[in-house]
């Protein structure tokens, strides 16, 4: 009988090696995985790990020191430089690699390489924008300029220095449990990543959403819904300022009536969009408004919260220049921060830089395309999408003198089928150095130095901010902006005919700004850059809310410290709420709830605006909120089954509040006239069915409600931060969502010994097996800033220092 323990013995044996040999459980061999050698146990750093060493490279001219203080932030010291892009680049990859190649394959749709056939619709969604073609323009531009390639190359020998000193031991965990290994770092790469930040912050393009609205809705009704121009509460210049004649005088085509504005045309489109709320705050007081009598600057970008973090905080000092802020892992230079002159910062400039038009082809072959009244010959991309474990994907995409032909009939973005054919024209198609931008900010010293960086910003649009010790506080919404007849690339628009192309870029001195303004301060939340007086069509989404709230706070401060800045960047009092409670009060048709609904009432009546963590009011708000908005406009939105873009919930709050009796109030579906207390009454009972599932788990809170989370870039909850209890949301300041929010807080008071603060939810590191992961993510929560340290060369003795690494020629 010993024969049937040693079968046994050999059967789990066997099924043993073929697990941990295999990639059934995960998508890298088990086996591989558990190794005490190589495995993930390696990734382990002790809780005293020594950062320290001596590394010699022979791409190097000289001597660079970095100090890493207690929070692991590094401070450059470079004798060159180029030397000191050369060290960036190999500290991004020695602590954010796996990011950095991600991301970027992402950008160049090369996501189904690591997960399988999954993730081929967004690479085909990818290649067909066109993100490599939009790259490779823009790296033909960089080589045009000695400085910007000088840095782009150093940059990448950095990153490659690193990625030649890794083994299967010190991979990246990521590597490992995906089963890849990393690739040389190029030049395209760092342009791929620019673009991936330019797709990122490209929300407010609506072309197929607006147009089939254009068709389901009359011209009145549309305007109503999607109006011209938002109403903004208070622009970045102020209401009332006279803008100077344009110097471009647009023509509109003769057929625009006929084929672009009354034309019912419909389409079965589904675009892959970043999120609509990428946007930020930021804001500069001058010297007048502060207590120290010196500007202080403000900035916190609103992007996706992931693990490891968008955001690498750093310090690059050269013989130049000493510039401190957060750097993108995967681009060298500092993006927002400050330097010994100057604070710098960015928020989204919303505005709509990429279109669609409808092209007509000659046959099913593509080759020729009617344009201007003839066939013009069309030209491809062979598109080879690898697949990880399935034979490689081809794609071929036609381009047309607009661009790639991004949906056709192999391709709709969705499940739907599509008979037509569409191509884009986006800004970021077009040659541009943005780096350019960066490396002078880092290195400006005053006001025209700042204009002259920020001519380099191209795609995405900004509202770059500025301030300087000098006193000089100022605001440009910056890019090249297509100059645009009223509504143009609101829709489809024909590809036939080249009257309906971009007709010129607006000049630059012609772009929205507010420079030294008498009021103290200039401020941007995303909203419209100015009023209705400004010469061309701004087009784009711009929430008004923020920037009311931030305006109307500092316009009544005095005196104003660093830690008023602290409380203003993190608060959650909601001004949408203060605007709106009132409409859901004061219509609520009370004799109609039940006891339990009228205990809600009560939460959603005594609310105190505040969004904060423990707030039932802000819950029972945003959910009633919500559920009139369905109620309004359902009825007549679920009638078609086309892709259509819900109106902004400004759009809702302000057609109320100008007419009680709004039409979209009236459900179509029912015999009866619908009133606003109807709506909001039937809208209240809704969100109560949902507060009281809240209420019985637990978490009726807004915090809990919320729940806001900083999820892995894999989507890997093992790695990732949830349940995080900060209050904020959408209309508030500190503008904390789901899994979106401030991703970097800044603010720099410019006084002549620096005091500058900051945090992001994140860590230096991206191994998850380092504390210095997540250990930012409890101060971001509770509001908490860490002092920006602006190290001087002599200070290589202070305590703060805890490791050091010196980088020599060698």
């Amino acid at each position: 009988m010993r024969i049937i323990p040693f079968v046994t013995f050999g059967v789990i044996t066997t099924a043993l090696i073929i697990i941990l040999n295999s990639t059934l459980l995960v998508p890298a061999p088990l086996g591989k995985l558990l190794s005490p050698q190589s495995g993930i146990w390696q990734n382990a750093e002790p809780a005293d790990y020594n950062y320290s060493a001596d590394l010699s490279f022979k791409q190097l001219k000289g001597k660079v020191n970095v100090y890493f203080d207690n929070r692991l932030v590094p401070h450059v010291f470079a004798e060159d430089e180029n030397d000191a892009f050369f060290v960036q680049g190999y500290l991004h990859a020695k602590f954010r690699l796996w990011q950095m190649e991600f991301q970027t394959h992402a950008a160049a749709g090369r996501i189904s390489e690591l997960i399988g056939k999954k993730a081929i619709n967004f690479d085909r969604d990818k290649r067909r924008l066109g993100m490599v073609f939009a790259a490779e323009n823009s790296l033909k531009e960089v080589e045009k300029d000695p400085e910007t390639l000088a840095e782009c190359d150093n940059y990448t020998a950095g990153v490659n220095a690193y990625i030649e000193s890794l083994n299967e031991s010190t991979l990246p965990l990521e590597y490992k449990l995906l089963g890849y290994h990393p690739e040389k770092w190029t030049n395209l790469k760092t342009a791929l990543f620019l673009k991936y930040m330019s797709l990122d912050l490209a929300g407010s393009e609506n072309d197929f959403e607006y147009t089939n609205a254009k068709s389901v809705f009359s011209s009145a009704d549309f305007d109503k819904i999607y109006p011209v121009i938002m109403d903004s509460l208070d622009p970045i210049v102020p209401k009332g300022t006279v803008f100077p004649k344009p110097g471009i005088e647009l023509k509109i085509p003769s057929t625009a009536d006929s084929l672009y504005f009354d034309a019912k045309d419909s389409t079965t489109i589904q675009e892959q969009k970043p999120d609509p709320n990428n946007g930020s705050n930021n804001w500069a007081v001058g010297g007048s408004r502060t207590k120290s009598g010196y500007p202080i600057l403000c900035n916190d970008p609103h992007l996706g919260l992931n693990l490891p973090s968008l955001w690498y905080e750093m310090q690059i000092s050269t013989p130049t220049y000493n510039a401190y802020g957060a750097t993108f892992p995967g681009a060298p230079a500092i993006i927002i921060g400050f330097n010994d002159s100057c604070a710098f910062g960015f928020t989204n400039a919303m505005r709509d830089v990429r279109d669609y038009y409808e092209i007509k082809f000659k046959d099913s072959t593509r080759k020729e395309y009617w344009f201007d009244n003839e066939w013009k010959q069309t030209s491809f991309r062979i598109e080879k999408i690898k697949v990880k474990g399935e034979p490689d994907y081809l794609d071929t995409v036609a381009y047309t003198n607009i661009g790639p032909v991004m949906y056709d009939k192999s391709y709709s973005g969705g499940r739907a089928t599509n008979h037509k054919y569409y191509a884009v024209r986006w800004k970021a198609h077009d040659p541009s150095n943005e780096l350019k931008m960066f490396t002078l900010l880092d290195k400006a010293k005053n006001y025209n130095d700042y204009l002259d960086a920020i001519k380099y910003l191209h795609t995405p649009g900004q509202n770059c901010l500025f301030a300087s010790k000098s006193g000089d506080i100022a605001i440009w919404d910056q890019g090249e902006f297509p100059a645009k007849w009223k509504r143009q690339g609101d829709f489809v628009m024909p590809g036939t005919d080249s009257s309906y192309f971009w007709q010129e870029m607006i000049p630059q001195d012609e772009n929205p700004h507010l420079v030294n303004p008498e009021r103290g301060y200039v401020s941007s939340a995303n909203q419209l850059p100015a009023d209705t007086s400004y010469p061309y069509y701004l087009g784009g989404s711009y929430p008004p809310y923020r920037s009311w709230e931030i305006n109307k706070r500092l316009s009544a401060m005095d005196n104003i410290t660093p830690e008023d800045m602290m409380k203003l960047q993190t608060d959650n009092y909601n001004v949408f709420g203060e605007m709106a409670l009132p409409v859901l009060v004061n219509n609520m048709e009370v004799l109609k709830l039940s006891n339990d609904e009228l205990n809600y009432f009560e939460f959603l009546k005594t609310w105190n605006l505040r969004n904060d963590v423990d707030s039932k009011g802000a819950t029972l708000f945003v959910l009633t909120w919500d559920s009139l908005e369905n109620k309004v406009w359902d009825d007549e939105f679920l009638k078609t089954n086309l892709q259509l873009m819900m109106p902004y919930e400004s759009t809702l709050l302000n057609n109320i509040l100008k007419d009680s009796s709004f039409k979209f109030l009236d459900d179509i579906n029912t015999p009866q006239i619908e009133t606003l207390g109807d709506d909001v009454t039937a809208a209240f009972k809704k969100a109560v069915s949902v507060a009281e599932e809240a209420d019985s788990n637990g978490r009726l809170e807004w915090g809990k409600y919320k729940d806001t989370k900083v999820l892995h870039l894999a989507r890997l909850d093992a790695l990732s931060r949830l349940h995080l209890p900060i209050g904020g949301g959408t209309n508030t300041i500190n503008a904390a969502n789901q899994q979106h929010g401030p991703s970097w807080r800044m603010i720099v008071s410019l006084t002549p010994q620096t005091q500058a603060y900051g945090v992001y939810p994140g860590g230096q590191s991206g191994n998850p097996g380092s504390k210095f992961y997540d250990n930012f993510v409890d101060a971001w929560v509770q509001g908490k800033y860490f002092t920006l340290w602006l190290m001087k060369a002599t200070d290589v003795n202070d305590d703060r220092i805890k490791w050091t690494m010196s980088f020599k020629n060698g």
